[in-house]
């Protein structure tokens, strides 16, 4: 155990005092928390910046990641109750869906130690309501999202800027946008940096091998992640990699099923499988209209990469205006609103707002008529009546 505190305090002595949004949104108060969300989002920054800034000083804590080989010899309850005999409060643990039986060891512990308190991360493609044991009266499961174009603007610039409720931007964007130029100076040239590398945090670690890190994490997900949590052999996760490549190269993609598992080589709900666990994956969006049934085997009518960032690293020369515009929006509302593709325009969110997303020529023509509706364009830095400036969609969390 000794090593795992030398670990910890690795970690706390290197941490970034940029705060992500989620760590005031968490009710910390809670015994059991899970913290999902994809590779490389930030989940293990998160839980130390709670470590570092955010718990008392009496409290006794400590981080392990579940795929150290100190887990080879021992188990996680037994770990848990030494730590809990040297009066440990505070239990942090990564990784946990790389553990075997984690979801029952999780529900002993929760139950066998009633003053301690434990925060879990995992991979997005977990269920947590899928495991062994029922945590889904314990735990409270949070979804961290990539960076926003707020928390880019904190990163690059120091400026920590208040998030914005969509209702309001909706109402006063314009005013909004005229608060916060003092602050961004040229939105769209920071915008753009943003679409090509500004999705995870460890872009800061070097800009110039990002893309390259981008797809090595990916790889890690599909060969290491889908293994993990769903016993996915490797031949099987090639086949998955191959459909995330045929998205890509034609995004927003519209699935043929029938030809598209021809040309892969994969059953139909093989394929429909694989592209939820791609979303589950935060690599993909998928998308219905409204009053679509979505069961499990429901073939979404259109696909997103998950960030534009993806774009850039997948579909290469398909890094076209257009997909990014609307991967951006899509990707902002997700986790946050309900989103919908619309009968008419682009998006309909919560079943209430719809949006028409594009460029300069864009006009209202193709959602007149439509009630609490909205043109969303990504050249313009303050926008008017039902014109709302894309950029200003990255300030929702």
């Amino acid at each position: 155990m000794e090593e795992l505190f030398v670990i910890q305090e690795f970690f706390l002595n290197n941490l970034s005092n940029k705060k992500r949004y989620l760590l005031k949104h968490i009710d910390w108060k809670d015994r059991l928390i899970g913290i999902k969300g994809a590779r490389g989002s930030g989940k293990t920054t998160l839980m130390f910046q709670y470590m570092k800034f955010e718990l008392p000083e009496s409290a006794e804590y400590l981080y392990a990641s579940l795929d150290e080989l100190y887990f080879l010899e021992n188990t996680l309850v037994a770990f848990t109750k030494e730590f809990v005999l040297r009066g440990g409060t505070h239990l942090f643990l990564d990784e946990v869906h790389k553990y075997p039986n984690w979801s029952r060891e999780l529900k002993l512990i929760y139950d066998q130690f009633p003053n301690l308190k434990i925060v879990f991360t995992s991979s997005s493609i977990l269920e947590i309501y899928k495991g062994e044991s029922d945590l889904s009266r314990r735990a409270v499961i949070y979804d961290l999202k990539e960076l926003s174009f707020r928390e880019y603007i904190l990163f690059e610039k120091g400026h920590d800027l208040p998030k914005i409720e969509l209702k309001d931007l909706l109402i006063n964007h314009k005013k909004i946008a005229i608060d916060l130029k003092p602050y961004l100076e040229k939105p769209i040239r920071y915008f753009e940096d943003y679409l090509k590398q500004g999705a995870y945090p460890y872009y800061l670690e070097n800009p110039k091998s990002y893309i390259n890190k981008l797809n090595q994490t990916i790889n890690l997900i599909l060969e290491v992640d889908l293994n993990a949590v769903e016993n996915i052999p490797y031949a099987e996760s090639l086949k998955i990699k191959k459909l995330l490549i045929a998205i890509a190269q034609v995004v927003p993609f519209t699935p043929n099923i029938t030809k598209l598992s021809e040309r892969l080589g994969m059953s139909r709900n093989f394929l429909i499988n694989a592209i939820k666990l791609l979303n589950r994956a935060e690599l993909v969006i998928e998308l219905y209209k409204p009053n679509t049934g979505i069961g499990a085997f429901t073939k979404p009518e259109k696909l997103y990469l998950n960030n534009p960032n993806l774009v850039y690293a997948l579909g290469k020369e398909n890094a076209k205006t257009g997909t990014l515009r609307e991967t951006f929006f899509a990707n902002q509302m997700k986790h946050l609103h309900e989103i919908h593709l619309a009968e008419k325009g682009d998006f309909i969110i919560d079943k209430t707002y719809t949006f028409e997303i594009g460029g300069k020529g864009k006009t209202s023509k193709q959602i007149q008529n439509i009630k609490n509706s909205f043109v969303v364009r990504d050249d313009m830095e303050v926008g008017s009546l039902n014109v709302i400036p894309l950029y200003l969609f990255g300030f929702l969390y």
